[in-house]
């Protein structure tokens, strides 16, 4: 039976669910396409619930904010006080049903158990998941438990999920102690559905962004992105500026008056000491402006990374106001998404989850899936990557997602004191990273040793070799020669040839293939597409093209794309002619002649080999004529302008460009990345790096 609904509930207040429900949301969305988010009970505050809303932000779900609940609390408590709980819940699964109407799946959240008794809470849970014809998930809390309380709350829970006929589709228990969980595991391992995550500290830390709007307060310095640093304590600063230093805390919060000029000064000070822990931020008390000199001061910095918040409550007030903030996830939290990604990904077992959901009829692949495939692979056997760019902000922000989410191991080139003293001015974690130096690490002379004795006789000179491996991107190369990394990911700082460059010379390219190329995975609302190669070569010849074609084809197979190619011209079959056609024809026959089992059409227009209406017209008995996945241009001008004109007027995702050809997988950033771009590429990378392995 293919499952249409699950049931996301938990037994008593924090249990962490909404980490457990974004996971599985994730998980369902890698399959299908038109998924929903149900619950069936909210608050019925003047604000919008905060986990409708984001479920539809993040996962960009296409549903309205009415559609996605079923009544108020206050409504419910209504239809109780009157004994008609049955009516209740027969306009509830109107509600859902209508939903479902429009949705291939629909994950449901269930009330929080602190608006009602602990026993009345969970039993309107389980009454709900029974008549709304739901599979269950029941989360219970660790949090404080010792194991034997936790066993015997797994039996409970069991129990009182059969004796109300409900179907159980699996247990969580959350909030476990990260040095217990395998002890827990071998306990219950002969009980198949239960799984055990561990307490997170971070995810209940409230975070600067909680602060400015729970506060209501304005940001008079640093970017939106620095909102997401959370903050670990608090310290009202109200001593003198010695015994201030004297106090500072790691990721603190600094609660100020906007007149103590010298603690403010002392903080910037402190920010930019290697001796000095780095705070989250500060707030300004008493909405008083900062002095003319201290502004001049401020705006004179390069780089000021720490946020300043105001506002309007006095020292005190605002202490006390803090007390009461919760934590929340936001669509805009990237830093707390990896992680609980991470965590959901480590804890519970994928396959397990989609075998019982039966998801197989499924044959879409949307942006989000292709994503989330990446992850997934990536992390199956996880690589080691070199980012040779760590001066970049980008590079650094990218690093700590890709180790929160464990879709690679990294390895970051530069002095690690001063990369750390970076990554915390910046408020990142990038702790689990390894760190060279190339210029004190022992392997710089093995390292020139080997260069010089693989290029001597190419003319190359020892101290050109020495002056090379002072060079990240060569150094970074040796990294992957050498089997100390698997793979390098540079070129957000660095042109393509600098990329590309160290690899010809070090890597050099596989058996059979004399071209480097590149592939852009264009990820369309319901396929994927590959298009090569749009960013390396300027006007490949005929042979240059085949070996494009027949690389790009391999890329596409390796990440499940099943490669049908089409060798774009701008005439189809043998309705044209000229010297630009004649290359075209050769360039398919050649790719043929280096494997014949390949599905490929050439020559061949866009519209014909995309299109299956144009392509009965124009080419009928094709068998890849309006149903191509790899595109082949014939130059890098109409591949690169082809690429950019879809992304950006169908708002396609555009993951590259890939580099293929190489022996070891190095891949070039654009010089303009974003830290998603930087992340997928990393992904992308690590499984290259395994179909090598």
């Amino acid at each position: 039976m293919k499952i249409a609904t699950l049931f996301v509930s938990s037994n008593q207040s924090n249990s962490g669910s909404i980490v457990i429900t974004m996971g599985l949301m994730q998980l369902v969305k890698s399959k299908i396409e038109n998924v929903g988010f149900f619950r069936p009970i909210i608050d019925g505050l003047p604000e919008e619930n905060h986990d409708i809303r984001f479920m539809m932000e993040y996962f960009k779900l296409a549903q309205t904010y009415d559609e996605s609940y079923g009544m108020t609390l206050q409504e419910f408590e209504q239809y109780i006080a009157m004994n008609q709980q049955d009516v209740a819940i027969e306009i509830i699964i109107h509600k859902l049903h209508t939903l479902k109407q429009k949705k291939g799946f629909v994950l449901i959240e269930g009330i929080d158990p602190s608006h009602f008794s602990a026993n009345l809470g969970f039993d309107i849970n389980l009454e709900l998941a029974k008549n709304l014809d739901s599979d269950f998930i029941s989360i219970i809390n660790a949090k404080h438990k010792t194991k034997e309380e936790v066993l015997n709350a797994i039996q409970i829970e069991s129990d009182a999920i059969q004796s109300h006929g409900v179907r159980s589709f699996m247990i969580v228990v959350n909030r476990i102690p990260q040095e217990n969980i395998l002890e827990f595991k071998e306990q219950c391992d002969q009980k198949k559905g239960i799984y055990f995550t561990p307490e997170i500290a971070e995810l209940e830390r409230i975070t600067l962004k909680d602060i400015k709007e729970q506060l209501n307060c304005s940001m008079l310095y640093g970017e939106f992105k620095d909102l997401n640093r959370v903050i670990h304590s608090k310290l009202v600063a109200a001593m003198s500026s010695d015994h201030y230093l004297e106090r500072m805390n790691e990721k603190a919060l600094i609660i100020v008056p906007a007149d103590r000029c010298d603690i403010i000064t002392a903080t910037i000070l402190a920010l930019y000491s290697k001796n000095h822990p780095n705070v989250a931020g500060i707030l300004l008390t008493g909405n008083t402006e900062l002095f003319q000199s201290v502004q001049q001061l401020l705006l004179g910095l390069d780089a000021f990374a720490l946020p300043i918040l105001s506002t309007a409550l006095d020292t005190y007030q605002a202490a006390c106001a803090i007390e009461k903030i919760k934590a929340k996830i936001t669509s805009n939290s990237e830093r707390k998404i990896a992680l609980a990604m991470g965590i959901f990904s480590d804890h519970i077992n994928a396959q397990n989850v989609l075998d019982k959901l039966d998801t197989s009829t499924e044959h879409t692949m949307t942006p989000a899936m292709f994503e989330y495939h990446l992850f997934a692979k990536a992390r199956g056997d996880k690589k080691t990557i070199v980012m040779p760019e760590s001066e970049d902000e980008r590079i650094l922000r990218a690093a700590e997602i890709i180790l929160r989410r464990g879709v690679a191991n990294i390895i970051l080139l530069g002095n690690e004191k001063l990369l750390l003293h970076r990554a915390g001015i910046l408020g990142l974690d990038i702790s689990q990273a390894t760190i060279i130096d190339p210029l004190s690490s022992p392997l710089k002379q093995l390292f020139v040793d080997e260069f010089y004795k693989m290029r001597h006789t190419k003319g190359l000179q020892y101290q050109a070799a020495e002056d090379a491996m002072a060079h990240a991107n060569y150094f970074a190369t040796m990294l992957v020669h050498t089997g100390a990394a698997d793979g390098m990911v540079s070129g957000a700082a660095h042109t393509t040839a600098d990329t590309i460059r160290p690899a010809l010379q070090i890597i050099k390219t596989k058996p059979g293939i004399s071209i480097v190329s590149s592939v852009f995975f264009m990820c369309m609302d319901t396929e994927v597409l590959v298009y090569g190669d749009c960013a390396i070569n300027q006007s490949p010849n005929a042979e240059e093209l085949a070996q494009i074609a027949i690389t790009s084809a391999h890329t596409a197979h390796a990440f499940g794309i099943e490669p049908r190619v089409a060798m774009l011209s701008y005439s189809t079959g043998d309705s044209g002619s000229g010297d630009d056609v004649n290359k075209i024809k050769a360039a398919t026959r050649i790719a043929k002649e280096m494997d014949p089992d390949l599905a490929i059409e050439g020559p061949i227009q866009y519209d014909a080999a995309i299109d299956a209406d144009v392509a009965i017209l124009k080419l009928p008995h094709s068998d890849v004529a309006g149903r191509a996945t790899v595109f082949i241009f014939p130059d890098l001008n109409t591949g690169n302008n082809t690429y950019k004109a879809v992304q950006r007027s169908s708002n396609a995702l555009a993951i590259g460009p890939v580099l293929q050809g190489l022996n070891k997988p190095i891949n070039d950033l654009s010089r303009g990345c974003s830290v998603t771009d930087i992340v997928n590429t990393v992904a992308i990378t690590a499984i290259q790096a395994q179909l090598q392995s």
